[in-house]
């Protein structure tokens, strides 16, 4: 008559199974037997790929679960990070004179902008150099403040904004040129 160890002595740290003769050892989801046929040792799922998480694996007890970066949300399928728009949620210090502007992971506060003499400010990203003043004899008609959000990871060259000079002015020049913010050479005209 077959002796069922797993009811008499179990020798099994998880579950044992009864055979004829004998025993199995076996192991619950997210552990794997050990060489002595009788112990569990939990995986490290996240050693097995670097892709079962968005952002970071993080191993537990027979399972793993993944974490995002501050400023990030789990979305449902508890892999994939997105993006918290602050502005939106409200959940930002910007003074009431400043403009909330979402980046991935955080926001800045943007303050207004301020036309520098003799400029004047025609509307809120606009200045404006009127013909009749002398000291605008030189400069450019008009100058546009945009902020752009560019985010990382895209593929590249890639074409960021366009500009179209116009013919509502005739015998007038243009020049486009880049003034700031390119000294590490990431960005050219075209």
């Amino acid at each position: 008559i077959d002796v069922n160890e797993c009811t008499s002595e179990n020798p099994c740290t998880q579950t044992c199974v009864n055979t004829y003769g004998s025993f199995l050892c076996r192991c619950e989801p997210g552990y794997e037997l050990e060489a002595d046929g009788v112990n569990c040792s939990d995986m490290d799922e996240c050693s097995f790929s670097e892709f079962l998480c968005q952002h970071e694996c993080v191993n537990g007890p027979g399972s793993y679960y993944c974490i995002c970066p501050s400023g990030y949300n789990l979305l449902d399928d508890s892999r994939s990070c997105q993006d918290i728009n602050e502005c939106e949620t409200r959940n930002f210090t910007c003074t009431p004179q400043q403009t909330c502007f979402n980046i991935p992971g955080e926001y800045k506060c943007l303050d207004p902008v301020r036309c520098e003499d003799p400029y004047i400010q025609i509307n809120e990203n606009r200045c404006m150099c009127p013909a009749e003043n002398a000291g605008c004899r030189d400069q450019p008609f008009t100058i546009l403040y945009r902020v752009m959000d560019m985010v990382s990871g895209r593929s590249v060259p890639s074409d960021i904004f366009q500009m179209q000079a116009t013919t509502r002015y005739p015998g007038a020049y243009y020049i486009f040129q880049i003034k700031s913010g390119n000294e590490g050479r990431e960005f050219y005209m075209r």
